[in-house]
């Protein structure tokens, strides 16, 4: 699904990412590992060019969404992202905040067929407002009910815990259907009674076979769920394989100085 090709990253004279070769398959649940500064999160954010790679190929279904001139807002619909620290709006309800992007997409998508239509022959279909957002809001409480916070639809993130705006923020990415969910440090912004939570419903994904990529410290969640380990240091990809090729046979003396520290 995904084929990164020698990918670099600068920061002015910075050298961030140096060179980055690795491949996410349909269905996969790889998780990223290393130590602070490794450059994993900046390597999550270049998947999706929320970080502009400074060179190198990002092949996602096909096509290279690295080059300036794919528009890369059709390509960002299909990847879902989650946050650290889950950049909800605290001015929307929860499910205000679940149906926005549908919404706003579905809308744009509207606009485009109407322009067609003024100059073309062969009409589009164009969707009545008013189901749009009916369809997003039935989307959404079905997603709410799926994490068990239907209650919680009306009320502002702000009353919530860190765990449930976690939660939120997970299916909020879902109701965009998308191929792919990007996911930087999940649970690091979390008291530990919440991690829990957060980790059962990723462990939920990734059984239903969501393709999903995680920068994380939860070395467990890594070894259990899964099914390739990327280990990054100083920029670089080290070492990749199986959790049991990672957790139980490290190759790499970088890595396994690591490994020493952190279980």
């Amino acid at each position: 699904m995904i084929d990164v090709k020698n990918l670099h990253k600068y920061f002015g004279s910075l050298e961030v990412l140096k060179g980055i070769d690795c491949h996410i398959d349909k269905g996969e649940c790889v998780c990223v590992i290393g130590p602070s500064g490794s450059g994993k999160s900046t390597f999550l954010r270049c998947l999706n060019c929320m970080e502009d790679p400074t060179s190198g190929k990002i092949i996602f279904e096909g096509v290279d969404i690295a080059d300036p001139k794919v528009d890369i807002n059709i390509h960002r619909r299909k990847m879902g992202m989650v946050f650290q620290h889950f950049n909800l709006f605290n001015n929307k309800t929860v499910i205000e905040n679940i149906m926005l992007s549908p919404v706003l997409c579905a809308k744009k998508d509207r606009r485009k067929a109407v322009m067609h239509n003024m100059f073309h022959k062969d009409k589009l279909p164009v969707r009545p407002v008013k189901e749009i957002k009916k369809d997003a809001e039935e989307n959404a409480h079905k997603l709410l009910e799926r994490i068990g916070l239907e209650d919680k639809a009306d009320v502002y993130p702000s009353t919530l815990s860190g765990g449930q705006k976690q939660r939120v923020a997970i299916v909020r990415s879902l109701a965009m259907n998308p191929e792919v969910i990007l996911f930087d440090e999940p649970t690091s912004a979390l008291d530990p009674e919440m991690v829990g939570e957060v980790l059962d419903l990723m462990r939920d994904l990734a059984k239903d076979g969501m393709t999903m990529v995680v920068v994380t410290h939860e070395m467990g969640f890594a070894r259990e769920v899964g099914n390739r380990v990327l280990f990054m240091a100083d920029g670089k990809l080290v070492e990749q394989g199986s959790p049991a090729d990672i957790f139980e046979h490290p190759q790499n003396p970088r890595l396994q100085d690591f490994l020493s520290k952190v279980l």
